[in-house]
């Protein structure tokens, strides 16, 4: 089963990064903290709720969660850079951006992964 969490992983990395770099490109004069890693927090724990939702109610096999849940979403989102992000931000003196860009990650974000664990 370990093989199905590092499919799942590399394939959640790639994601990451191909997102990222474009969500950075096009938002890059339009809002004032890292805007990719925000866009891939958010969609994550929306797919991770709503991946454990049909784990957790018997939708889809161990297997499926392994790769999905674990690898993917472990991959994909990715709380490192956040931090690194938001300590950028800080040395930087941008501590509006900072804190606009923590408080809005940790409360959509927790917001996005109810929705998908109620759907």
């Amino acid at each position: 089963m370990i093989w199905l969490i590092g499919l799942g992983g590399s394939l959640g990395a790639a994601a990451r990064y191909l997102l990222g770099n474009l969500v950075n490109k096009k938002a890059k004069n339009i809002y004032p903290f890292p805007a990719g890693t925000w866009v891939i927090n958010v969609t994550g724990s929306f797919l991770l709720g709503w991946i454990a939702n049909l784990h957790l109610t018997g939708g889809i096999d161990d297997w499926v969660w392994l790769f999905g849940g674990v690898g993917f979403c472990g991959a994909y989102t990715t709380f490192s850079t956040f931090g690194n992000e938001t300590i950028t931000l800080i040395q930087s003196n941008q501590m509006k951006s900072a804190v606009i860009y923590v408080m809005t990650s940790v409360i959509v974000g927790c917001v996005s992964a109810a929705v998908g664990l109620a759907i």
